[in-house]
């Protein structure tokens, strides 16, 4: 009988110690785990933030003493894909008193064969078109006289919203203005739906 009550024990301590071996292995399995997932995501916040500093300093080389705004796009043509998000920077250069200044984004293509249609080029409404802007079409920033402000357009053109890619383009205006409603300057640039 004390013999089996020692194997008992034995026994006990036996599974315990590979319980704790066991726990031990795991924590540091899980430790392990987090800092590798903290690594890669700094490495990632710090390789966004590289590209964001880039586009903000390619931006403010391309404004000019008397620049009131700019688009990071070259040639001023957007080529985006359907079922792809894509984004145009822009800048806005106060050379004015501080005020606060509103921009929003327009349909200016003078080419629509119905109104309220650009069927020639793409099939598609004005109304449509504006869809394919899904933020910063339009805003409000208060700037500083002398200062600059930066901001981004997205797109996104749902897959097969244009039948005929070869032949549309489709004109817009970033139209920005002071406080009291006046035009401070307009941007025109063009989209291009591949």
């Amino acid at each position: 009988m004390e013999l089996r009550k020692i194997k008992s024990k034995k026994a006990a301590l036996e599974l315990s110690i590979g319980t704790i071996v066991i726990l031990v292995l795991a924590m540091s399995m899980l430790i392990l785990g987090l800092i590798l997932i903290r690594t890669i995501f700094t490495g990632a916040k710090y390789n966004v933030d590289t590209m964001n500093k880039k586009v903000e300093a390619e931006i403010n080389k391309l404004f000019v003493e008397d620049q009131r705004a700019v688009l990071y796009l070259p040639n001023r043509l957007a080529e985006i894909k359907q079922g792809k998000e894509f984004g145009i920077a822009f800048g806005i250069q106060n050379n004015i008193a501080t005020q606060k200044f509103k921009w929003g984004l327009k349909v200016i293509d003078d080419s629509p064969v119905a109104a309220n249609t650009i069927k020639r080029k793409c099939g598609v409404s004005v109304t449509e078109v504006e869809r394919w802007v899904t933020t910063g079409g339009s805003g409000n920033a208060d700037i500083a006289s002398g200062q600059k402000y930066l901001d981004i357009i997205r797109f996104n053109i749902q897959e097969g919203t244009v039948s005929d890619i070869s032949t549309c383009i489709v004109r817009f205006q970033l139209v920005i203005k002071k406080e009291d409603g006046t035009v401070f300057t307009t941007e025109p640039f063009d989209v291009d739906v591949n």
